[in-house]
């Protein structure tokens, strides 16, 4: 069941608009969404907030950064609506997705260790002719041409299709992408393992700025973890505040 809270502080939508640099719109928008608890109402049928308001909309703007705005509105609603062990879940949920991330970027990590320097070969054609076909540079890496289509259905590989003959052609990034596949594939590396290593490399530009992305991508998972932590302490801390209120008042 939702919650209609009033306490003796009343407090305007523009009271909790003014404090995070909002639009009274953006707090009416939140009420309705669910995600700030229902709003009492004055004598005259003005919405009066208090300051268990308050901490709801201070949580929910410290879950975004962490969690994004589709789960944080999803915890806030689960906690207004009294399913506390919902909202845990989708807390969970975050953090697995998170820990997942930093098992990824592990495996790229190692993956590029594994590699070595010189490891991908380029056929000698590549360049000079625009790119290859599929037969030149299955032999050239000693694998079967159907190798090759299959990784090009696990999305690993991206060749164009020459526009008259229809047929797959390879260039110097495509090259370099089947070589390391294909090194990482002798390194005992699966196929999904591999997809993310290779989205990495087709965002940096090639395997050698790919260091600095990976410096990156740390970087962005670090502060997703501070942004998770930051948001449980205000999470925790409207939790405590809603128990206090509803002990307080006998409704518990």
């Amino acid at each position: 069941m939702g919650r209609k809270l009033q306490t003796a502080e009343h407090l305007r939508p523009v009271d909790l608009a003014r404090r995070h640099g909002l639009s009274t719109q953006a707090v009416r928008n939140y009420e309705a969404a669910g995600i700030l608890p229902a709003a009492g109402r004055s004598p005259h049928g003005y919405r009066t907030y208090t300051p268990l308001h308050a901490y709801a909309l201070e949580a929910f703007l410290a879950l975004i950064p962490g969690h994004g705005h589709g789960t944080a509105t999803s915890i806030m609603r689960a906690v207004n609506r009294d399913e506390p062990q919902e909202a845990f879940r989708l807390v969970d949920e975050s953090h697995a997705r998170l820990l997942e991330d930093r098992r990824t970027l592990r495996a790229v990590e190692e993956a590029l260790r594994d590699l070595g320097p010189g490891a991908i070969p380029a056929p000698d054609d590549a360049s000079s002719t625009g790119g290859v076909f599929v037969g030149p540079l299955a032999r050239k890496l000693g694998v079967g041409p159907a190798t090759l289509r299959k990784w090009e259905r696990a999305g690993l590989l991206t060749p164009r299709r020459d526009p008259r003959t229809g047929y797959r052609v390879y260039a110097g990034a495509d090259v370099r992408d089947a070589g390391l596949v294909h090194q990482l594939r002798r390194g005992g590396y699966r196929l999904e393992r591999i997809a993310p290593l290779m989205a990495r490399v087709r965002t940096a530009g090639g395997v050698e700025p790919l260091a600095v992305a990976l410096c990156d991508w740390h970087a962005r998972l670090a502060a997703r973890g501070r942004a998770m932590l930051a948001g449980a302490a205000r999470l925790d801390r409207y939790l405590r505040e809603s128990d206090t209120w509803l002990r307080d008042r006998g409704d518990s």
